[in-house]
Order: structure tokens, then sequence, then C-alpha cells
């Protein structure tokens, strides 16, 4: 009987802690909800700056490739994006629909983000929760690009280049004054340099921002590819 007891009570407790621990998330998710993809609501930028000749390259071995990024002219750095960021995680697709965008926009910014499906999913997913009309969003892009100094290095590269991803990021370190170790991180693929990200104020200077920095490129070496022409 003591035993039988036992069993049961430690039913019980056990299904509490789990009733405890739902209560705890449900919680949490509600919390979370009252900012989660609200457009405006975030608390800084990430500027994603893509090596095109990577993206290319994987384009190619998918079988696939760009007309404008990787057919046209020859691209170094592109904007892949700027995205509204939490501490931790990150808003997307904050209106549904989204608002149509105009394609006089699309078509200036082609110089910057060169694919107009690439602008029309960066304004769905990450334009959407800034807050801005997209007119705004897309100027608030040109200004965050063009606070950002590419270095020398990789303006011209006529062959394929190994590097180290501490070494690129301290090259845009040295380029960019004020920009420091905690504002930028490098990702890549398994072979390749794929992104330069950069996180910057909702007034676009410089900010620390560790998660992003967290996932960055942990490879020793990496690849990048030579500018298509060079």
């Amino acid at each position: 009987m003591f035993h039988s007891r036992l069993h049961s009570f430690s039913r019980l407790m056990i299904s509490l802690t789990l009733a405890a621990g739902l209560a705890a998330l449900a919680g949490g998710a509600m919390a979370e909800d009252k900012r989660q993809n609200a457009p405006g609501e975030f608390d800084f930028y990430v500027l994603s700056l893509s090596w095109s000749p990577s993206f290319c390259e994987e384009a190619a071995e998918r079988g696939g490739r760009s007309q404008i990024q990787c057919s046209g002219r020859p691209y170094s750095f592109v904007v892949h994006g700027l995205w509204p960021q939490y501490e931790n995680g990150f808003p997307e697709y904050c209106q549904r629909p989204s608002p149509r965008l105009n394609r006089s926009i699309v078509s200036s910014m082609l110089d910057l983000m060169p694919a107009p499906g690439l602008i029309f999913n960066e304004w769905d997913k990450h334009g959407t929760c800034s807050g801005l009309a997209d007119r705004s969003y897309f100027e608030t892009i040109r200004k965050a690009r063009a606070a950002i100094k590419i270095p020398a290095e990789y303006l011209d590269l006529s062959q394929a280049k190994t590097v180290a991803p501490a070494e690129v990021e301290e090259a845009f370190i040295k380029a960019n004054p004020g920009l420091g170790n905690a504002a930028v991180s490098i990702t890549c693929n398994r072979t390749r340099l794929s992104e330069v990200r950069i996180c910057l104020s909702k007034d676009l200077q410089f900010r620390a921002c560790e998660e992003i920095d967290r996932r960055a490129c942990r490879r020793d070496q990496v690849t990048m590819p030579p500018i298509r022409g060079g």
C-alpha cells in the first residue's frame, strides 16, 4: 500500500512539474509575442554583404544562375539585406500580405542588390519589420551601405584568394574606424567565404551584437573566388 501511494505521489509530482514547465513556456511565448513580428519593434540592424563570386559559383553548382548578378557586370560585395534584429532572435514577415513594392524602387536598387527577386524577398521578409515605408527602407539600406568602406584588397580580386575569416574581419575593421570585433562577423559555407555581417544601431552606428558573432564562420581558412572577368 505504501509503495502504491508513493508511486501515485511520484506520478502526481511529475505531472505537476510538467504542467509548470509548459506554463512557463507558454508564459515565455506570450511575453515574446508582445513584440514578436511587430513592425518597427526591434533592437538593431544587421547589414549583410554577400561575396558575389561565392554566390555565383554555388548557384552554378546547383544548376542555376541569376542573370543579372552572375551574367552581367562583375560584382564583388553586394548587399544581401538590412535585417531588423532582437538581442536574441529576429522578426520576419511582419505584414502578411506585405505592402506591394513599387517596381521603380526595385530598379533603383539593382546597383547594390543585383537581383529583383532578392529585393522583393528582402522587403517581404525583413523590410516589413522595419516599421518604414518601402522607399524609406531601401533608402536606409543605401545609407547603411554607404557607411561601410570595402577594404581595397577585395574591390578587384582577380585571382582566387585563400583567407582566414579573422583576416577578412580585421581588414574591414581597419578600413572602417569605429568598427570593432564585436560588431562584425564572417559567414562561410563548406569552403567559401559567404558574407560579412555588420551590426548597426537604428541610426546606423556600429554596435556590438554577441548573438550574430556566435554564428560566425569557425573554419581556419576559406576561399574567396575571383571577381568574374578578373
